[in-house]
C-alpha cells in the first residue's frame, strides 16, 4: 500500500513534502526540463527583493570537500520582473509556489510582500518564505535572524501584508547561540512555520595564492557537511514545541539532503517537509528522486503516512 505523503503546512495542503531549496534551482524553467515541477509539493523560488540586484563580485563559488561555498549575494531581477516573468511562468506551469522574499530593511520585506499579494499570479502561491538569514550580504547586520527583535519585526510586517490563508515561513540561520529563541520570536510575531536551516557562514582560502577564494571573502556553506547541523536545529526547535516552550508549527527541514535517508533524518527530528538544494547541481532530478526514496523507506518501516514519522525520534527517546 502506498504511503500517504501529503502534508499540511500552516493551512497549505500539499501532495508531497518535497521542495526545492531557494537559490538552487533558479525560478523553475531550468528544472522543468528534467521533470514535471508539479510533482513537487512546492517549488521554492530564489529569494526576490524589491529592486534588481547584481549580487557580489566574482569569483562567487568555491568547492569544499563536503559541499560548496557560495557568495552570490541575492542577485535577482527585483519583484516587478519576478512577477511578470517568473511567477507568471510558474503559475502557467501549474506549480505550487513558495515564494522566498528578502530585503535590505524590514520595510523592504513588507514592500515585496505587498507587491506579491497584488500580482495576477498570486493564486499559485501556497506560501511565502521570509529569508531573514542569508549569510551572503556584505553587511552582517542585515542577517535579521541573528536577533530575536529584528526577526520578529520583519515577520510581523510581512504578516500584515498577506492574507491569513497564505502561510509564512521564517527561514532561520544556525549561526546563533540559541536558535530556539529566534524561532520563538518569529512564531510569536506571526510566522506560521519555520524553515531550517540556511547555509552556514564559511570561508575558503586559496592555498596557491594565499588569499580568500571568493571575492566576498565569506560565503554560505551548503552540502553534506551541514546536514548534522540542520538535524540538530530541527531537533532543538521541535523539542521546544513538545515541551510547550514554543507553539507547535510545521518545520521545513533543509540542509545537505542528497538521499531519502537524509530526508528521513530531518523528518524523524521533526520536519514535516524537506527541501533539496545543492544536490540538484549534479542531479537535477534530486528533489523528486529523494521523495521517492523517502516514500520507499517509510513503506519499508511500516508507516502508512508521512505525518506519523514526523518527530518520531523524540518519541523513541522516551
Amino acid at each position: 500500500m502506498a504511503v500517504d505523503m501529503s502534508v499540511d503546512l500552516g493551512g497549505a495542503s500539499l501532495p508531497s513534502p518535497m521542495m526545492t531549496a531557494s537559490g538552487c534551482a533558479a525560478n523553475g524553467r531550468e528544472l522543468a526540463r528534467f521533470f514535471d515541477i508539479r510533482e513537487l509539493g512546492a517549488f521554492v523560488t530564489k529569494s526576490v527583493m524589491a529592486d534588481p540586484r547584481s549580487g557580489r563580485g566574482t569569483p562567487r563559488m568555491a568547492e569544499t570537500p563536503s559541499g560548496m561555498l557560495n557568495s552570490i549575494g541575492l542577485q535577482g531581477p527585483g519583484i516587478s520582473a519576478f512577477i511578470d516573468k517568473d511567477l507568471a511562468w510558474l503559475h502557467q506551469a501549474g506549480a505550487r509556489t513558495l515564494v522566498s522574499i528578502a530585503g535590505n530593511t524590514s520595510g523592504e520585506f513588507a514592500v515585496v510582500a505587498a507587491r506579491l499579494r497584488e500580482s495576477a499570479a498570486f493564486g499559485s502561491v501556497v506560501g511565502v518564505e521570509v529569508n531573514i538569514s542569508c549569510p551572503n550580504v556584505a553587511n552582517r547586520g542585515l542577517v535579521f535572524a541573528c536577533d530575536p527583535l529584528a526577526s520578529a519585526k520583519v515577520v510581523a510586517l510581512v504578516r500584515e501584508q498577506l492574507p491569513r490563508n497564505i502561510p509564512i515561513f521564517a527561514k532561520l540561520t544556525p549561526d546563533v547561540t540559541d536558535i530556539v529563541s529566534i524561532a520563538q520570536a518569529a512564531v510569536k510575531a506571526g510566522a506560521d512555520g519555520l524553515t531550517m536551516i540556511n547555509t552556514l557562514l564559511g570561508m575558503v582560502i586559496d592555498t596557491d595564492r594565499l588569499r580568500p577564494q571568493v571575492a566576498g571573502v565569506t560565503g554560505g556553506l551548503s552540502g553534506p557537511a551541514v546536514r548534522p547541523v540542520a538535524v540538530r536545529a530541527v531537533w532543538q526547535v521541535k523539542s521546544a514545541m513538545r515541551e510547550g516552550r514554543l507553539p507547535t508549527v510545521p518545520i521545513i527541514g533543509v540542509g545537505g539532503v542528497r538521499t531519502g535517508r537524509d530526508a528521513l533524518e530531518l523528518v524523524a527530528a521533526g520536519a514535516s517537509a524537506v527541501q533539496v538544494g545543492t544536490a540538484t547541481f549534479n542531479d537535477p532530478s534530486a528533489p523528486v528522486r529523494v521523495g521517492r526514496e523517502l516514500e520507499n523507506l517509510l513503506q519499508d518501516k511500516g508507516f502508512g503516512c508521512l505525518k506519523d514519522a514526523v518527530g518520531i525520534a523524540h518519541e523513541r527517546m522516551a
